[in-house]
């Protein structure tokens, strides 16, 4: 959908006191990731969270207080340890699931028998085998997907896919520099086999971005090193070369071995087209050109807001990132972790 598209449908949300009922969500996991999802839901008048569920009760409790609020003006959601006894209610019309990327796989099936839609966290999967199951129940079934691509949904990334619209990339330099090694210590992010390591559950954003503004990733190169972080078993600076199928060329560098404090550093695009350079970065979009540099700018919403329209509405041209396309870019992560894993080998992505 392009950029237009976008700021065209924000009127919707204008009229949310004119809907008969709310849209009924569950969730499931109320982690980190959780606690921003429920608080885009909560200033929704489109939504309601009717239910949520972690295996760690104390979690799935603090988030129903928190759909409660400071000011008691929200419903208690009930809260529940086992996603299978959620998914028993009658009354839900979509799931949104926030666990870690070792867990995917057995929940989205049981969503999908449900006939639910659903949005859930990326990485989709830690494989592509667990992903492309995912992908056939989905389409089997016809349900409506989000995968937590947020990104892409904001006003610098739209104003972004607007000013690249028809034009001729050269170049694309990412990066994902932060200090999140450092400030996860020994959890489950840390642990290649659980994780797939940087590439996979944080960089993924960033190769997203690519893949959103660029087009497809044709193969990819990568190597890798520990040079910090020796105590854990995931590389914590990464180098990865990418060529588009378009015959753009890219590169992608990784480390979270840096400040754990700063994140201006993670998530930032250098595209190169004609003879100008357009930086994003989450927040922003700049385009140089001529020796000035301007801000772009474009309408966005954020990707809860969307979803609950999209459900509401049918309309599944709303949705900036299905399951199907999110398992497109996961295939780049896991090429860039098996080549680096072979000797930097160049890996055709289209075999993933």
């Amino acid at each position: 959908m392009e950029a237009d598209a976008v700021r065209d449908r924000t009127l919707f949300w204008c009229s949310a006191s004119d809907m008969a009922d709310p849209i009924r969500i569950g969730m499931i996991g109320c982690g980190g990731n959780a606690r921003g999802h429920m608080n885009a839901l909560r200033g929704l008048e489109a939504a309601r969270i009717v239910a949520v569920c972690d295996l760690k009760e104390d979690l799935a409790n603090q988030m129903a207080e928190g759909v409660v609020g400071e000011e008691g003006d929200g419903l208690r959601p009930d809260v529940y340890a086992d996603p299978r006894r959620l998914l028993e209610r009658d009354d839900l019309d979509a799931v949104w699931i926030s666990v870690p990327v070792f867990c995917h796989g057995e929940l989205e099936l049981d969503v999908i028998d449900r006939g639910l839609p659903f949005l859930v966290e990326k990485p989709v999967a830690r494989t592509m085998e667990i992903a492309r199951q995912v992908e056939s129940a989905v389409e089997a079934k016809g349900v409506m997907t989000c995968v937590g691509y947020q990104l892409r949904y904001m006003s610098g990334a739209q104003a972004a896919k607007a000013e690249l619209d028809g034009k001729r990339v050269n170049l694309a330099a990412g990066q994902y520099w932060s200090g999140s090694g450092r400030g996860y210590k020994n959890a489950w992010p840390l642990q290649m086999d659980k994780s797939g390591g940087q590439l996979c559950e944080q960089a993924t954003h960033t190769f997203d971005m690519m893949r959103y503004l660029i087009g497809e990733v044709a193969t990819v190169s990568c190597r890798a090193a520990s040079r910090v972080l020796h105590e854990i078993d995931c590389p914590d600076v990464t180098v990865t070369t990418l060529e588009f199928e378009c015959g753009a060329l890219g590169s992608m560098t990784t480390t979270w071995a840096f400040d754990p404090a700063d994140w201006s550093e993670a998530n930032v695009l250098h595209i190169l087209y004609d003879d100008k350079l357009l930086q994003w970065r989450t927040d922003k979009a700049t385009l140089r050109a001529c020796c000035e540099t301007k801000a772009l700018e474009a309408a966005g919403c954020g990707i809860d807001e969307v979803f609950v329209e999209a459900i509401r509405t049918g309309d599944r041209s709303l949705v900036l990132s299905d399951y199907g396309d999110a398992v497109r870019t996961l295939a780049i992560s896991l090429a860039a972790n098996d080549s680096f894993a072979d000797e930097g080998r160049v890996v055709d992505v289209s075999c993933y």
